[in-house]
Formats: C-alpha cells, sequence, structure tokens
C-alpha cells in the first residue's frame, strides 16, 4: 500500500486562480487598513506620505517577495511548507530547533484570532461614509460590533461544513477583489504621477530617521506584509511557480493601491488625518456601496484562509507529538480540508473577545502585528539551518541572508514591542499555546525514555504455545496491539504482561502494529514480518506527518492484500475474509497509562509529567484517536512508573 508522497500543483491559468483564492486573503486585504493606520492622528505632510510608500514598498519587496516567495517557497517538504513542514526537515540535525517551531506555531495561532475581527471590522465601518449611514454606522456601536459579531459567528459556525461548495468562488472573488484595487488606485496615480517617486528607497530611510518618532511608524508599515507567512503554509495547496507567478500581479496591485492612497493623500497636505482611511476615499461616491460589499467578501474569505490553516497547523501538532489528540474531522472528501471543534471554538471566542474588548478596529490594529513578527523571527531560525544543513549552501552566503533579514525583522520586532501593552491579549493566548505545546512535548520525551522494552525473541516461543493451548478460552482471533517499539526484535514489557501475566488471551495471530510518523506530508506505506508464520506479525506504518492514523482502516486494507496474495493460510478457514468488505474477528487492545504514585522524579520532571496527565484527561482518547470501534477494542489501564523509590525505609519489627 504505498502512496506517491509528492504533493505537486502543475502551472496553469486555474491554478494561478485558485492560488489568488487561497493564498493572498489577508495580505491581499492590508490595503484596508495600512495607510489608515500609518497616518493615524497626524499631519498629512509629503515626507509622511512618500516615506510612508517607500517603507510598505521595500516591506514588500524584501520580505514578502525575497523572503518568502524566492527563498522560503524553496524550502517545500515534498511539495508541502509551513513552519512544522520546515522543522520536520530539520529536527534531525538540532534537537533544540523544536523551540522556535512551537512559539511561531503559536504565534500564527494567535494572528488567527486576532485577523478576522480587524479586517471585518475595517471593511464594515467604510459604510460610514455612505450617506446616510454616517450616523448609523459608527465605529465601536453596538450596531456596528453586533454587525461584525454576526459576520464571524456565521464564519466559525459553517466550518463543520467545509468550504468545498463555496470555495470554488474564492479564486474570481479575490481576482475581482485586486483588479479593483488595482484599477482605483493606477487612477489616482495617472492623475497624480509624482508618487512614483516614493518608490526611492531614500524616502523611507529620511521618514525613519528625520520624522518626529519616524522609526516607530514601522509597527504600522510591517501591517503591510502579515500575511507573508501564508504563502509558505499554504504552498501544499497551490505549488511554488502559481505562487510565484501571482505574486507578481498581486504585488503590483498591492502597490498600486497604496500609491493611489498617497496620491490622494498629496492632495490633502497640511490636513490632520481625523479618522480617514483613503483606502475608501479614493472609491466614487457611486461605487462606495460595491467597493464596501467586494471588501467585506475579500476579508471573509481572508479569515477563512487563516482558520483552515490553523486546522492544518493543529493537525500538524498532533502527528509532530506537540499538541494533545483531539477530535479531528474531515467535512469533504477534498484532500486536505479538515475541521477541528475544540480549536474551532477556541478561536471563535478569541475572536469575539478581541471584538467586544477594542471594538473599533483602529484599537485592535495597535495590538496587529506583533505575533506575525515574531512567527517570521522563528520561520528566519529555521531557514538558517535548513540552508546549512539541507540545501548546504556557503556559509558566508547564508551569513549575509540571515544578517539582512534580522536587521529588517529586529526593526520590525522593536516596533511591535511597544504595543505589547495592547497585544496583552494575544500574548496570553500566544503563550497558553506556547505551554501546551512545550509540556506535551517535554512529557512524551520523558514517559518514552523510561520504556520498559524487552527483548520478543524471547516470548515467540510462549506466544506460540497459548495459540495452540486448546484449554485456555479464545480471546479474538486476530488479536492486535499497537507498540512504539522502532526495532521490530523488541516489544513494550506492557504489552507482554497484558498477553501472558494478567488473564492469558489467546488468539490465532498476535499482530503488533507500530505507526512511524515521516517527514513526508503525505506518505503512505506499510511493511510488514512474520516473526512466526501465521501466529506472531508486526506491521509497520510509515505515514506523513498529515495523514490521519486510522489504524482500523489501514490494517483491514493489509488484511485484505494479504487474503488476496494467500500468503496467512488461515484466512482460507473463513469466506467472509475472500469478499471486499469482510468482517474478522478482530480485537484491539489499547494500554492507556495513569501516573503512579510510587514515581520518585525531580521537581521539573514531577511538575511536567503532574501538568501532562492533566492535559491528557482533557485530550481524545487513544481509542478514537486511531480510529478504532468500540466494539472492537479493549482498553486497559496501567500504572507509569517512571523512576519508583527503590530505598524504602521499611524495617521489620519482632514482637
Amino acid at each position: 500500500m504505498v502512496q506517491n508522497s509528492g504533493h505537486t500543483h502543475k502551472f496553469s491559468v486555474a491554478g494561478l486562480l485558485v492560488t489568488l483564492g487561497i493564498i493572498y486573503g489577508d495580505i491581499g486585504t492590508s490595503p484596508l487598513y495600512v495607510f489608515s493606520t500609518i497616518i493615524n492622528h497626524k499631519v498629512i505632510t509629503e515626507q509622511l506620505i512618500y516615506g510612508a510608500i517607500s517603507c510598505v514598498f521595500w516591506t514588500l519587496t524584501l520580505q514578502t517577495t525575497f523572503k518568502y516567495v524566492f527563498l522560503t517557497l524553496r524550502a517545500d517538504n515534498r511539495g508541502e511548507g509551513g513552519i512544522f513542514s520546515l522543522f520536520a526537515l530539520i529536527r534531525r540535525y538540532v534537537k533544540w530547533i523544536y523551540i522556535p517551531a512551537i512559539i511561531g506555531a503559536a504565534m500564527l495561532l494567535a494572528d488567527g484570532m486576532i485577523t478576522p475581527p480587524v479586517s471585518v471590522s475595517s471593511a464594515i465601518e467604510g459604510l460610514a461614509g455612505i450617506k446616510g449611514l454616517e450616523k448609523i454606522i459608527v465605529p465601536g456601536n453596538d450596531l456596528t460590533v453586533g454587525i461584525v459579531l454576526a459576520i464571524i459567528s456565521l464564519l466559525f459556525f459553517f466550518q463543520r461544513f467545509g468550504t468545498k461548495i463555496i470555495g470554488f468562488a474564492f479564486g474570481p472573488i479575490m481576482l475581482i477583489w485586486f483588479s479593483m484595487i488595482l484599477i482605483l488606485g493606477l487612477i489616482q496615480v495617472i492623475g497624480n504621477i509624482s508618487i512614483l517617486k516614493s518608490l526611492n528607497p531614500y524616502y523611507g530611510l529620511d521618514l525613519l530617521v528625520n520624522y518626529p518618532k519616524g522609526f516607530w511608524l514601522l509597527g504600522a508599515v510591517f501591517l503591510c506584509t502579515t500575511g507573508a507567512e501564508a504563502l509558505y503554509s499554504d504552498l501544499g495547496h497551490c505549488g511554488r511557480k502559481n505562487i510565484q507567478v501571482s505574486w507578481m500581479f498581486v504585488k503590483f496591485a498591492l502597490v498600486m493601491s497604496y500609491m493611489g492612497q498617497g496620491a490622494w493623500l498629496l492632495n490633502h497636505v497640511g490636513t490632520t488625518s481625523n479618522g480617514i482611511n483613503p483606502f475608501f476615499e479614493i472609491m466614487p461616491h457611486w461605487f462606495l456601496l460595491i467597493g464596501i460589499g467586494i471588501a467585506t467578501i475579500a476579508t471573509i474569505i481572508a479569515s477563512q484562509a487563516l482558520i483552515s490553516g490553523s486546522f492544518t497547523l493543529i493537525n500538524e501538532a498532533i502527528s509532530l507529538n506537540f499538541w494533545p489528540r483531539v477530535t479531528v474531522k474531515f467535512p469533504t472528501d477534498q484532500k486536505g480540508q479538515i475541521y477541528i471543534p475544540s480549536l474551532n471554538l477556541i478561536l471563535w471566542v478569541g475572536c469575539v473577545t478581541m471584538l467586544l474588548y477594542f471594538r473599533k478596529s483602529e484599537h485592535m490594529l495597535a495590538a496587529y502585528g506583533f505575533s506575525i513578527i515574531v512567527t517570521m523571527i522563528m520561520t528566519t531560525i529555521l531557514i538558517n539551518f535548513y540552508m546549512l544543513n539541507v540545501r548546504r549552501w556557503n556559509r558566508w552566503v547564508v551569513a549575509l541572508i540571515i544578517l539582512v533579514f534580522c536587521i529588517v525583522e529586529v526593526s520590525f520586532f522593536i516596533a511591535n514591542v511597544v504595543k505589547i501593552h495592547e497585544a496583552m491579549i494575544t500574548f496570553i493566548f500566544s503563550f497558553s499555546m506556547i505551554f501546551v505545546m512545550t509540556i506535551w512535548h517535554r512529557a512524551r520525551k520523558i514517559a518514552n525514555r523510561y520504556l520498559d522494552f524487552v527483548k520478543l525473541n524471547t516470548y515467540l516461543e510462549q506466544l506460540s504455545n497459548l495459540s495452540a493451548d486448546k484449554d485456555v478460552p479464545k480471546y479474538a482471533t486476530h488479536l492486535v496491539y499497537l507498540t512504539k517499539a522502532n526495532n521490530h526484535r523488541e516489544i513494550e514489557h506492557r504489552i507482554i504482561d497484558s498477553i501472558l501475566n494478567k488473564k492469558p488471551k489467546r488468539a490465532d495471530i498476535y499482530w503488533f502494529i507500530h505507526i512511524d510518523r515521516t517527514d513526508s506530508p503525505y506518505g503512505m506505506s506499510y511493511s510488514i514480518r512474520e516473526l512466526i508464520d501465521d501466529k506472531v506479525m508486526r506491521i509497520d506504518f510509515k505515514l506523513g506527518f498529515r495523514i490521519q492514523p486510522r489504524v482500523n482502516v489501514l490494517f483491514k486494507k493489509v488484511m485484505q492484500e494479504l487474503n488476496e496474495c494467500q500468503e496467512l493460510g488461515i484466512y482460507s478457514k473463513y469466506e467472509s475474509l475472500k469478499q471486499k468488505d469482510f468482517h474478522a474477528d478482530i480485537t484491539y487492545v489499547i494500554i492507556e497509562s495513569f501516573f503512579s504514585i510510587e514515581n520518585e522524579l525531580s521537581l521539573k520532571e514531577d511538575f511536567i509529567m503532574d501538568l501532562y496527565f492533566n492535559i491528557k484527561n482533557f485530550a481524545q482518547s487513544d481509542q478514537k484517536a486511531f480510529g478504532l470501534d468500540n466494539d472492537m477494542t479493549i482498553v486497559e489501564h496501567v500504572p507509569l512508573i517512571i523512576k519508583a523509590n527503590e530505598n524504602l525505609p521499611l524495617k521489620r519489627t519482632y514482637d
């Protein structure tokens, strides 16, 4: 059962259209709020306008084009991208690299909590510019907040049904969006062609150095590239070539939109921007309602992309042992489309909290950007080791590239640190995610380190004798255990105890199944060993970190193939096994551990293990996680004794 792990997407017009709908929602809707944030409550000057556009252009060029589109997209894992895909490529080279991977993933999840309310609010608040609605749609009032809340709540509600039905429309809608902002911006640029000189980096440097508190404007400038991480995360959905080619159009549309807003502002030099949003100001009044409608739909698509990306991220974290097993559903038959109810609820609560706390997009933007710049810094750390250890690039070339990224990203980080007070909600959320991931990862390492393995060969004769002993009641025809032993010659001692030392479990065939998570995202293969002919078998499944380990389905598939090849003589006894969809006598035994009070660990390890088992109470059981039916599964609970106290001061007394 071998599946091609390559996950490629050919370059095509259809591919470009799909890319527009999936990739660019976040970065594509940034013109809604970037310029209004930069000029917020400031006197409009030429220095501010030219400098802001220059900074935005070169940020898009260095961060988005050079770092992500040109460089990071090359770090694909069998066609897949994202921070965990990159981690999977380099984890064998650097032991501590899980730390930046966890931090980056947690911060990316925090972005999924703030992007929907800030994007949708920015679009809805544009209704205040329509005559007759200026007194009804007021940023921050109950009606405006209520409309945004309804849109966001409906968005999260429909996650359980998937996006297959409406997903086909995302590309055309985003094409309309980018065409709209390009044309509106181009009209203003043609009317004031002098705005083109803002592409000169001199104006950006002049703003940062000579404008009062100019450096701190980088916190607002950074918002133009907040969706760059999505370019890499969604690589597997679209393909590198489609992203690189479509980005040329997207970047041109974005730059034209920013320049158009700047050209309009040049006609208002000397005035104070009290709540002015030049994005809506450059729209003809007759077009305003249509433009706001298109903007609202575009922000919903942007939010959908981030939510879907969050689901994928947590699904990968579960496979890589960074997150407790939770329920993962597949609402459609479309590859890669998943739904995680618990995360959906967490993100919805987070979005609603952000909306009700800040109310206005202006206030939310003050907190926006901090988590994403941290994610970008973590990606830079990972890409550094990828270039050095996987691609084997020249160290001096790598050092020069990383130096450029460090200067840019550290500057953005410093400018965003001042937002930490406003971003406290997202910071607490991110820290909670980092805490859970770290505890889960470290606890699994501790528990696995003290797993008691024994030589399987020592017990093969006993297993064979038990299988043949008719005096022992038959427990099952096929008795299946999941083992963590990487070596087929070993097995957990607790599994042997379960079969031989507790109530003896006689079976015709004993199966030991091992699941190995590979670096390939969608790889699926297996190998099988007969340790005793037709008595003791071991199956090793190699599954990509984006594949759900549905053991029941996989095991039955293996049995069908063995039956067709007539590799096991026992199958001939059962007519039902000759059918394509057979129902054999299979019993799975899951051994779940609980933390024994006999453990004598260090204070640190004891703290980690206590938290691990407390978190585990809220997680999905192994039975559900591995897709095992209740009527076919037996769960046994055994104490986990990592380090017992062997020197008990117990003395015998004589009366």
